[in-house]
């Protein structure tokens, strides 16, 4: 498959990347597990059909020391036991705040509230910032059609 357009070779696109990219590098000073961001990083990008970041996130998952177990049962961590209740919580907030449109109201305060019971504040708009972010990378990767398979941990710094 063939990639609509050059999202790195388009000066337009690169530009804007840059700025989300440079959005992205602010959470690296969070406090919530790079586990748990790449957890839901994966989740949303299954949910959107996004083959480059599901391919991204599940090798970059794996580089920091995920599971193929975990990885594999990530889409169906509702029945799986190899989570946590707070990444259960923060799968939980990345389904609702991808999916808003098919649940009136977005985010339940349940969900909200089980989330904010395992996360403190800063690590909150942390899951907020990385849900926001890679459902933007998900639409630019998806409307785009951008080729999946040849991403190499680290390839993004």
């Amino acid at each position: 498959m063939d990639a609509r357009l050059d999202l790195h070779g388009n000066p337009v696109a690169a530009k804007f990347l840059k700025h989300i990219v440079s959005a992205n590098r602010v959470l690296e000073d969070s406090t919530l597990p790079r586990a748990t961001e790449e957890l839901v990083a994966l989740r949303a990008s299954q949910i959107n059909g996004c083959a480059v970041c599901v391919d991204i996130h599940t090798k970059e998952a794996a580089r920091a020391g995920e599971t193929p177990t975990r990885l594999h049962l990530v889409a169906t961590w509702r029945e799986a036991t190899v989570f946590t209740d707070a990444e259960r919580a923060a799968l939980e907030l990345v389904e609702q705040g991808t999916r808003i449109a098919d649940a009136a109201g977005g985010v339940t305060d349940d969900a909200w509230a089980h989330a904010a019971k395992h996360y403190d504040e800063d690590q909150l708009v942390a899951l907020v910032a990385i849900i926001s972010l890679i459902n933007t990378f998900n639409r630019l990767n998806v409307i785009t059609q951008q080729p999946a398979g040849d991403y190499q941990p680290g390839q993004f710094g």
